[in-house]
């Protein structure tokens, strides 16, 4: 059983989390997230913590970023664009069991170390940017190391807030050559 309570969007997504592991699960109910559950958020977090599992969208991106700014030492888990998408829907409840697990496996805690070790001329130098597949390449290496699909910009933020080395980054982009 999975300690924390998990923070999805939606019931379908509810539903999906719970054939995939044993877990409590809080659903936002989207944008609108009323006072009670606002509340029942807070009180997960304080007694054993969150995991804040949303859409690989925009919508979801905005819900996440909510969530953490309420919940500054909530653990994020990120599905993958391709294992959240069925029939041109995208959301955590077209996640299989097994891509849900594989996110819950690889959870972050965002951390504000004033350090930045990576840089957008990182990005350009590693093809992360401005060039034939890079979204792509930041997609699937989103997936490896458990941070999810981003634009240039935010990818390179969450590399540098939910502590990714360069050696993690290193691994992550030798096994896209694979």
């Amino acid at each position: 059983m999975i300690r924390e309570v998990i923070v999805v969007e939606g019931k379908d997504d509810e539903a999906a989390v719970k054939r995939s592991v044993d877990a409590q699960v809080l659903i936002t109910h989207g944008f609108g997230i009323s006072g009670k559950t606002w509340k029942m958020i807070e009180e997960a977090y304080h007694r054993c913590g969150i995991i804040i599992l949303t859409d690989p969208d925009y919508a979801g991106e905005n819900i996440r970023r909510k969530l953490a700014e309420r919940f500054p030492e909530a653990k994020h888990a990120f599905i993958s664009r391709e294992a959240g998408t069925r029939d041109d829907d995208i959301g955590v409840e077209n996640a299989s069991p097994e891509a849900i697990r594989r996110a819950l496996e690889k959870v972050r805690t965002e951390r504000e170390t004033g350090e930045k070790p990576f840089s957008m001329a990182d990005m350009v130098a590693l093809g992360l940017s401005a060039g034939e597949g890079a979204a792509e390449r930041r997609s699937r290496l989103g997936e490896i190391l458990g941070i999810g699909y981003a634009n240039t910009k935010t990818f390179l933020n969450r590399l540098n807030h939910y502590g990714v080395t360069e050696e993690e980054l290193a691994e992550a982009i030798n096994k896209l050559k694979i």
